[in-house]
């Protein structure tokens, strides 16, 4: 299949790199410095280029905050056939822009950053496709997913967004909070210490895809549940209560079997 990829980020490359001995991968970025050091891959600088190079799927991988941008920027250039995707965290908008489009689509989500994108360990990363998509657009990554070995799921537009407010707002939510907390320590426990190391991961991402993430429209009710559960706890710390703490950590201990 004819590729071409938007944005010579991590993720962009991430993708030609995973991608380009299978396909004929183009990858699109105005700014030629970002593509100096890919392989295999066609390398475009101008829109015009795209329409030459006549995709059969398009993949943006641009930031967040300007996929929409580089859709409209792009699709002009675009054979009509050409089935359109993303890899956004946040599906809000999208299903109706793309129905406004006029074009095939589909959505996914790779549930993994590209700090974290090495092809030989992936057997326990997730990935989404959009249900409401194009039935070979999501048959084409459902394809490339299963060769990396992901673990795939299939989601409304709505339930990726609730999805993703649980499995990504709750801990990004409590580890911004640890972080926020935190003192530097001569003598780090363990625990403390593997904490620490999440939160340098996490706060090293893009500071409009983490406010992206938190700003989900199911995330509010998410962070609620976590400020009610750190309240009750408070109140046991207070009381030392130690029935009521062996009931709360049995609670927990329930939630994670």
């Amino acid at each position: 299949m004819k590729i071409c990829i938007l944005g010579a980020g991590k993720m962009g490359t991430w993708l030609t790199d995973a991608l380009c001995l299978d396909h004929d991968v183009a990858i699109y970025d105005p700014n030629l410095e970002k593509l100096k050091y890919i392989f295999n891959t066609q390398r475009l600088t101008r829109l015009e280029e795209i329409t030459a190079f006549e995709p059969e799927l398009l993949i943006n991988a641009v930031t967040l905050k300007f996929t929409i941008a580089a859709f409209q920027e792009t699709i002009p250039y675009l054979p009509k056939n050409c089935i359109i995707s993303d890899i956004s965290s946040v599906k809000t908008g999208f299903q109706e822009f793309y129905e406004e489009t006029g074009m095939r689509y589909v959505s996914i989500h790779p549930m993994f950053g590209p700090t974290f994108g090495n092809l030989k360990s992936l057997r326990e990363h997730h990935a989404i496709i959009i249900s409401e998509g194009d039935q070979a657009g999501k048959k084409f990554f459902k394809d490339f997913f299963s060769t990396l070995g992901l673990n795939i799921h299939e989601y409304t537009f709505i339930q990726h967004d609730e999805t993703i407010a649980y499995s990504l707002s709750i801990p990004f939510s409590s580890t911004l909070v640890f972080a926020a907390c935190m003192k530097k320590q001569d003598a780090p426990g363990t625990t403390f210490s593997k904490h620490f190391d999440i939160a340098k991961g996490l706060l090293s991402e893009d500071d409009y895809l983490l406010s992206e993430i938190l700003f989900n429209p199911f995330t509010s009710s998410q962070v609620e549940k976590i400020r009610l559960k750190l309240k009750e706890l408070l109140a046991i710390i207070d009381e030392k209560d130690t029935k009521k703490m062996k009931k709360f950590l049995q609670e927990v201990r329930n939630n994670i079997q």
